[in-house]
């Protein structure tokens, strides 16, 4: 008898403890770490070192704040790897997984991802023109809950370095994705400054990786330099380009400085690792509770120049020394 009432006053105890659990409105230690932690999703149109180094950015910043990717932030990334039907596949993904921020970097990913993202915040990065490319409307108030950072390429100081290397350039050929919408933007762009200095923009396309290195070899007899913007498509394969400049002797300049790490003979232009962590900023903004519509885009300032001289011997050009002076880096 003695044994019955102690079992049952133990039971009884037990179902008191965990009635009383479920009633404290408190969640358990790890179910209020989970519900609390912030969740990111990342998508990027291609894999490449300047996108690469963007993303890297992001999350370092996210880091150095205290959300750590597989600690204290849940961090999903996927690549598109350069084609746009995938970067809507994972735009919707996204939106279903209802993440509190979604982070695209590149053009075609951010249209992507605000095409779908309704009442999901979305914060673009490398987009060279957000309002060509029908992001936003206003680049000081974008609205909505949509903003991010542009990498319009600095043009004019590109040039400026095209012909303080090689001043007797007239025909300068270019190679860009014409369903990429930075891509048609910038090529505009420098055709228009292009004129202004008595120079000729031969264009050729290549809207798949693939193509590059025959439009790179299109190329040859018409210029005496080829520029390759910041396009996803162009830079994925830009060893192509590279090597039509060593063939031939022409001159290969890049609008983004890790494609002279690969062997583009100068770029001046952003560091995108900088890009990112200006983009990791404002993920934390919106992370804090503010709306993305009321953040300005950012503009990235600072530029470095970058000089491959390995690559320029190759080519044919002796850079000078003035410019060598001026260089951040030189490989």
């Amino acid at each position: 008898m003695i044994e019955f009432n102690v079992k049952s006053v133990f039971f009884a105890s037990v179902l008191a403890a965990i009635l009383l659990g479920c009633n404290s409105g408190e969640p358990s230690p790890s179910s209020r770490s989970k519900n609390l932690q912030k969740f990111v999703a990342v998508t990027q149109i291609v894999e490449h070192p300047s996108l690469d180094a963007t993303r890297q950015g992001i999350q370092d910043e996210l880091a150095a704040a205290g959300l750590k990717a597989g600690e204290t932030l849940k961090w999903e990334w996927e690549s598109a790897q350069g084609n746009p039907s995938t970067a809507a596949q994972i735009a919707n993904k996204f939106v279903g997984e209802n993440p509190d921020v979604i982070v695209a970097i590149a053009t075609p990913s951010a249209q992507a991802s605000v095409a779908v993202a309704r009442n999901i915040p979305v914060i673009f990065s490398a987009v060279t023109d957000p309002i060509g490319a029908k992001l936003v409307n206003n680049l000081e108030k974008p609205g909505g809950l949509v903003t991010g950072v542009t990498d319009l390429s600095p043009i004019n100081k590109q040039l400026d370095l095209i012909q303080e290397i090689t001043p007797t350039v007239k025909r300068l050929g270019v190679i860009y994705n014409s369903g990429e919408a930075n891509s048609v933007s910038l090529v505009d762009l420098l055709k228009i400054e292009a004129t202004k200095r008595g120079l000729t923009v031969v264009e050729t396309t290549a809207n798949r990786s693939s193509d590059v290195a025959t439009s790179a070899r299109s190329l040859v007899g018409k210029v005496e330099a080829i520029y390759i913007p910041t396009d996803n498509t162009i830079v994925s394969a830009l060893e192509s380009v590279v090597q039509v400049g060593f063939d031939n002797d022409i001159p290969v300049y890049a609008g983004d400085t890790d494609s002279v790490k690969r062997g583009a003979m100068a770029g001046l232009s952003f560091n995108y690792y900088d890009v990112g962590r200006q983009t990791g900023k404002l993920v934390l903004q919106v992370l804090n509770g503010e709306n993305p519509g009321d953040i300005p885009v950012k503009s990235v300032e600072e530029l470095q120049l970058l000089i491959n001289q390995k690559s320029a011997k190759e080519m044919g050009i002796k850079i000078p020394e003035f410019v060598l002076k001026k260089s951040h880096s030189n490989y």
